[in-house]
């Protein structure tokens, strides 16, 4: 009987919210499962019954600090289902331009402020080091150019979405203001900036993982479908159909937003407050996909700007499907290169700062659904609502439910890699955190504990005896 203990490692981690992860072994002390919980109850769908529908967009920002943008402009696409109403053209650039922001500012908060640290320190190093502090000691040159870029796409949703945090200007109808010229100007100079530096941040997330291949031969390398949004094939974040492809790349479903609940459905576990949504029609678990940027290349066949199209050749010439979670890191910065590249664009259309952004929206009853691709995967918002326009109803699937399972089986192949004999390390803890950081989980998306924020490892013997607990703060 291997003896009993706890182990607690407490410096700062870098997963967003409150987990637990339980690894379970057999008689022989090797890995026979693990699993990611989520262990706080937020119940964000229950409290926005009763409110008026027009105030969706700006309740629903509140769910994530990270990715309001994304919260703001399904739940804006939604109510304009639900009314009937088609925006005019200049406020939907405008929505996507403060979506490109979003992309912009997250992708570079997740990659260079919670990634790159395992990368450039090394995944076992001090992990009182492994931070940007550590990374701009390291390499400040980089960790400058990381603020930078962030800065710049919260400068864009400051602009257009009104506050850098938390946008309001996202209406039923379109957009409550106008972009003013000045604005435009300076967003363009920034733009043009962000595209340099995001085409040496795909140098930077390419250089990473060669760096690393021996030490990190996977960090989940398994076969599932990919489910995203596209537009004629091409890579898509504000609009279009939802597409879920096998993997053999082969395309198994295409649907509109509206029709979701046709071909998705989502199952419950007794241990995790997070549900684990499937393809109906091959049933729970054969049904379970991934989103998110590796997903979203995954199932693109193009890419509509010309430097990100140039990087998108370069990864899909590593086979149909790319299913090692590491290349996430390297789709997310081919996508921040998109949404660099796409702004510009955006920005040097006049229509841009037209004044006609909006239309009357009466109040009605009915439903409403609205998918966007928000940093971390396909984001889906569905209301109904009575006459006077109150909310009776909400349904809210976040890119990280999705992901759900697909997490599970990134921990568990991890953890039969790297544990041994029974024995837990931090270095091993660390290689777990960063199988979950690949997917770049948002948990105060799906659910959250004001102050508490560990991330806890369990391991369980093969009669269930709990043998070994780390913990990070």
């Amino acid at each position: 009987m291997m003896k009993k203990k706890k182990i607690e490692i407490e410096p700062v981690t870098r997963v967003e919210g409150h987990g637990k992860v339980t690894i379970h072994l057999d008689d022989d002390g090797r890995v026979s499962d693990a699993r990611f919980h989520v262990t706080e109850f937020r119940g964000f769908e229950k409290f926005c019954e009763g409110r008026m529908l027009w105030d969706m967009p700006v309740i629903t920002t509140r769910i994530c600090g990270i990715c309001p943008v994304s919260h703001h402009l399904a739940a804006a696409k939604a109510c304009d289902d639900l009314l009937g109403v088609v925006i005019p053209p200049a406020a939907k650039k405008l929505r996507e331009l403060m979506h490109m922001g979003q992309i912009i500012q997250s992708h570079a908060l997740h990659f260079f402020f919670l990634s790159a640290p395992d990368f450039i320190l090394g995944p076992d190093s001090d992990p009182e080091k492994r931070s940007l502090i550590g990374l701009y000691e390291k390499n400040p040159d980089l960790a400058k150019r990381a603020l930078r870029l962030r800065k710049i796409g919260q400068t864009i949703i400051d602009r257009v979405g009104g506050r850098p945090i938390h946008p309001v200007t996202a209406i039923p109808g379109g957009m409550s203001m106008a972009l003013a010229h000045e604005d435009r100007f300076h967003l363009l100079r920034d733009a043009g900036e962000a595209v340099s530096l995001s085409e040496s941040a795909v140098d930077a997330a390419y250089g990473m993982l060669e760096s690393y291949a021996d030490k990190l031969p996977s960090l989940g390398n398994f076969r599932t479908k990919h489910m995203g949004l596209t537009n004629s094939g091409s890579l898509e974040f504000y609009d279009g159909p939802i597409v879920l492809k096998n993997a053999e790349n082969r395309k198994v479903a295409e649907f509109a937003g509206r029709d979701y609940l046709d071909y998705i459905a989502e199952h419950v576990e007794d241990d995790t407050w997070l549900k684990f949504p499937y393809y109906k029609k091959e049933g729970w678990p054969n049904g379970i996909y991934r989103v998110g940027p590796l997903a979203r290349l995954n199932v693109s066949s193009s890419v509509g700007t010309p430097a990100a199209a140039e990087r998108f050749r370069v990864f899909r010439a590593m086979g149909d499907t790319v299913n090692e979670n590491l290349y996430y890191h390297v789709a997310r910065m081919i996508e921040i290169l998109y949404a660099s590249e796409r702004a510009r664009e955006l920005l040097s259309d006049d229509e841009i700062v037209s004044k006609d952004v909006r239309i009357k929206a009466e109040r009605k009853a009915g439903e409403g659904v609205g998918v966007v691709e928000a940093p971390r995967g396909t984001l889906i918002h569905h209301y109904q609502a009575d006459d006077d326009g109150r909310v009776t109803k909400a349904n809210f699937i976040v890119a990280t439910a999705h992901n759900n399972r697909a997490i599970d089986l990134s921990v568990k192949d991890v953890a039969r890699k790297y544990i041994k004999g029974g024995r837990v390390r931090e270095g091993m803890l660390n290689r777990v955190e960063m199988a979950i950081r690949c997917y770049d989980p948002c948990l105060s998306c799906s659910t959250h504990a004001v102050g508490k924020m560990p991330l806890e490892v369990r391991l369980y013997s093969a009669a269930g005896e709990c043998i070994d607990v780390l913990r990070k703060y």
